[in-house]
Parts: C-alpha cells; structure tokens; sequence
C-alpha cells in the first residue's frame, strides 16, 4: 500500500519480445498468474511494430495506390503515402481484411488449450489490442485524403471486431483500443512530414478541444464491442526506440482523451491504461489526475514500471500520484509499464513481467 493507495492488478500494454503467442502466454502466466486480468499474446509475427502491417492492408484496397516514389522503409514497413488511383471514389472504398480477427482465432485457440491445461488462470481473459482508426489513417494516407479514407478503414476495423466477437466467447474476451497517434495531433508534433494538422477538428481548436475530438474518432469502434466483453484503453505517447515522440509535461492531456472516452463509450469501460515516464516521480505530473472521473468499475493502471529502476522507483511514483488519486476518490489501481516492451531484448521479458508482481507485492 502506498499512502492508502492500493495496488492490485498487473497490465500488459500488448507487444511482448516473444517468438510465438504460447511463449508470450506461458511467460505472463507464470510470472503474473492471477494478478493480471488479461494476457495479450505479444502481438508475434506481422504485428510486431504496432500497426505498421496495416500499410500492406491498406494497399489491397480497390482504389488507393502509394505515391510514386521510392519506398520510405521502417523496419521493414513501406511507409510511403497512399492516394486515390481514380478508380473509385473515397465513398466507395472497401478495405478488406485486416488481419486482426485472423491472428486473434489462431491465438485464443492457443490461449483456451493453456486455460484447459491449467497455465492461465481460469479468470483470465484473452486480450485483443486494435489500433484507433486515427492511426493507421495517419500513417498510410496522404493528408489530403484522411478524412475521406477514415470512415473505410473504420468500418473494416469494425469488421474485425465482429469477427473476433463471432468466434470467441464474450466472457473470455477483452479488446483493448491503443490511442498514440492521437496525442501526435494534440501535442502538435511532426510525425516525417510537418506538424499534424487536426483534420477532425476545428481550425484553430486548443489542444483540449483536439484531445476531445480526437477521442470521439474511437468511440464508434469502442460501441462495436458486444456487451459482455470487456472494453479498455492504452493512451500512449509512442514507443520508437523505447522513447515517446514527446514527453508530456502533466497528465493534462491524458485525463482530456480519458475523460472523454470514459464519458463517451455509452457503455462500462473496464479499464484505462495512462503512460509515466520514468523521471516523473514528481506530484506536478500527476496533479490534474484530481479531476478524473471515471465510471464504477473502470480500472485504472499507471505506467509506472519501468525496468531501469525497478521497484523503488515504481513505488516513487505511485506515492507521488497517490493524492491526485485520493482526490479523484481513486483508491485503487494497477500497474503496467508505459507501454508495450515487444521491441525490447527478449532476455528482458520474463524479469520485467516478474517486476509487475514485485511491485504489487511491494506498494
């Protein structure tokens, strides 16, 4: 216990640095057992860098065609802009398949033979992680064309959600909708080429208004979640050589998108995951976590493990957001780390997955 602050759960953001989803799956369960609610499954194969395999997806469409120039390579991932080849107007687009609904079926079959056998604990849910539509949009669309390309991929994401809903069992299921890109809008930075323009919302609108525009583009994928499957969101300032792409100066702008989520979902939102970067162990940082109000039932996690400083520092900053929570009426939470470690060194998964638990014993 940390002044009165009470740590109880451990989440895993979603990419873990193992080769297959039963390692990722074995790894968790036998570091966490049941301190963690759900267990992702590592994001393995082409999802190994978030939504960067959604350009190739993108690409299929009937109608879009990358820039004509030479590729703009990231770790593997084309990342040169798509534009309309004249074929088919942006009402009309169809993008087919995303690839989520597949990986998630072959992965929960894996997920269910571990529970039969006794791995995962028989509450545990399997996690399913999605990019907002904002995302791949931004990534792979040529400016011009975001707002008229997003309502496509929006309704193929939706698609997903509907498959995976199909085929794997409401009360095993979780669905997880990882923001990033937005807080790339509300900060204003440069994502390769300029500042982000916020298509979504009002010229001139203050990062509180983009933050609250930004957060409505998620809720018709968070509706799409069936009733009875649990619903949570990762707010997340990037992961690109384990940096964010700003550093946030409060959690301002976190508690605007958290707000506006929670507000918004016309439905319970079980969780809600904020970043903390490692020097923040400072009450400023925190402060505006006061005014967060979130639903009954809705778990926070902070993410406050980091494993350059283990515990102690973990506990450094969970005693400096303790009264930001107290105010909030918040008394407890969980734990994570700031976001997913899949492109960290795989020796350092089951230690960092063992660090949640100590953590939680320790606060």
């Amino acid at each position: 216990m940390t002044q009165n602050l009470v740590v109880r759960d451990a989440h895993l953001v979603g990419s873990v640095n193992q080769p297959t989803a039963e390692a990722t799956f074995r790894a968790a369960a036998g570091a966490l057992g049941a301190l963690a609610p759900r267990l992702p499954d590592g994001e393995v194969g082409e999802r190994f860098h978030w939504m960067l395999f959604q350009g190739k997806r993108l690409e299929a469409t009937p109608g879009l065609v990358r820039v004509d120039m030479d590729p703009i390579l990231h770790e593997g991932f084309d990342l040169r802009p798509l534009i309309l080849d004249g074929t088919v107007g942006a009402a009309e687009l169809q993008v087919p398949a995303l690839g989520y609904a597949e990986a998630a079926l072959e992965s929960y079959a894996v997920f269910a033979r571990l529970k039969a056998e006794g791995v995962i604990a028989e509450a545990t849910r399997f996690q399913v992680c999605l990019p907002s539509p904002l995302a791949p949009v931004t990534s792979f669309v040529a400016a011009p064309l975001r707002a008229a390309v997003l309502p496509a991929y929006e309704a193929a994401l939706i698609r997903e959600v509907e498959a995976i809903s199909a085929a794997i069992p409401a009360d095993q299921l979780a669905i997880q909708i990882d923001l990033a890109t937005e807080f790339g809008y509300i900060e204003g930075v440069s994502m390769g080429g300029g500042a982000l323009e916020p298509f979504f919302a009002a010229e001139g609108a203050s990062p509180q208004q983009i933050a609250a525009a930004a957060a409505a583009l998620a809720l018709p994928l968070a509706a799409s979640v069936p009733a009875g499957v649990q619903l949570g969101f990762h707010l997340c300032y990037g992961d690109v050589g384990e940096k964010h792409f700003v550093e946030p100066l409060t959690t301002e702008r976190l508690v605007a998108v958290a707000q506006a989520l929670s507000d918004g979902a016309g439905r319970p939102v079980d969780w809600i995951h904020l970043p903390v970067p490692i020097e923040r162990d400072d009450a400023a940082y925190f402060a505006p976590l006061a005014r967060l109000t979130l639903q009954e039932g809705t778990r926070l996690f902070l993410g406050a493990v980091h494993h350059e400083d283990g515990v102690d520092g973990a506990r450094r900053r969970l005693a400096a957001a303790a009264p930001a929570l107290a105010e909030a009426g918040i008394t407890e939470i969980g734990v994570g780390t700031e976001c997913g470690f899949g492109r960290g060194p795989a020796e350092r998964t089951e230690p960092l997955m063992r660090l949640h638990a100590e953590v939680i014993a320790g606060a």
